[in-house]
């Protein structure tokens, strides 16, 4: 939803156009009604904007005559690395507002040098990603600013939160940090890690927070997202360097704990030999069972599963497939 400020924004932008613009056009133009159009130029005018009200049948508020926004001056360099910014955080599911890095490019384009604009025009017209766009749930921008406020000046803040089995609660906590995940957006705490597409509200409390505070909210992030609880509890050891098991899986999908050797096996190897002594320990919960033999052939590494015991069935059906189709 867009917020007062914007839309105050949004009146500016209109206002730069030219002219007059009756009250009852800047109305239909930013979805409100007109009191609040003019409550809106007020607002300009505090920050200084000279907005100037035309009385009269065809009145309503233009700007005064030579006054111009400042020019955005940047670099070739700057310039790309803003755009590119723009795309990919797009495609990654992370710009809070749906529309927000398509207006902002257009912006940024229209007040920079006609050379350079055609130049950054030629790039994304000719740039592709590997990665489809994300389609997430958007993050409202006044919670994740004010999130992000909270967590900068060690300050309590109040939210509505939605679980992920849709039961609301109001709570106060204390962030460390605001993380972006996967097409998501997270605010860790000591205690928990919260999803900020699930928060309706939130209010910045005067009382600063107390206590020790998270030195990594990323790591802290993933290491919630691992330890979920959902349906299955998945526990594999696995012959290999924690390098190696990580390259294959997705970050904050498991925690991996470096054994001892003398590590005794807790049930019969799936794959090629007994698993061994020592490697790590791959722990994770999954809602499903289905895609995680899969997961643990694409380690190319002997395994041991210890938990659950219908995983070991799991897995000996898809070798059984793989043989089948290898055989033609």
């Amino acid at each position: 939803m867009t917020r007062p400020t914007s839309r105050v924004l949004a009146l500016l932008e209109l206002l730069q156009g030219g002219g007059t613009r009756r009250v009852g056009e800047l109305a239909e133009r930013l979805g409100v009604d007109e009191r609040t159009v003019r409550r809106y130029a007020e607002h300009l005018v505090e920050l200084d904007i000279p907005v100037r009200s035309v009385r009269g049948r065809y009145g309503g508020y233009r700007l005064a005559p030579g006054y111009r926004m400042p020019p955005l001056m940047l670099t070739d360099d700057e310039a790309v690395a803003v755009a590119i910014g723009l795309v990919v955080g797009r495609r990654a599911g992370l710009v809070p507002e749906s529309h927000a890095s398509e207006s902002a490019l257009a912006k940024m384009r229209r007040v920079l040098p006609a050379r350079l604009a055609d130049r950054l025009g030629a790039l994304l017209a000719t740039s592709s990603f590997t990665a489809p766009p994300r389609s997430t749930i958007a993050v409202d921008t006044d919670i994740l600013l004010t999130v992000a406020e909270a967590a900068r000046d060690r300050r309590g803040v109040e939210i509505s939160y939605v679980d992920r089995r849709g039961r609301s609660s109001i709570r106060t906590i204390a962030p460390d940090g605001v993380v972006g995940h996967a097409g998501h957006w997270y605010v860790a705490t000591a205690d928990r890690t919260f999803r900020l597409d699930r928060i309706s509200a939130a209010s910045l409390l005067e009382a600063t927070t107390i206590g020790s505070a998270v030195v990594d909210p990323a790591s802290a992030v993933l290491q919630s997202l691992a330890t979920a609880p959902w349906a299955h509890k998945v526990s594999v050891r696995v012959q290999g360097s924690v390098d190696d098991i990580q390259r294959h899986l997705p970050l904050g999908l498991a925690l991996l704990t470096p054994l001892d050797a003398n590590a005794s096996d807790a049930g019969p190897a799936a794959g090629s030999g007994d698993g061994g002594s020592g490697g790590v320990r791959v722990e994770f919960w999954a809602e499903r069972l289905d895609w995680v033999p899969a997961l643990l052939a694409g380690l190319d590494l002997a395994f041991v599963i210890e938990e659950p015991v219908e995983l070991r069935q799991r897995v000996a059906e898809l070798g059984a497939r793989l043989g089948e189709w290898a055989g033609g």
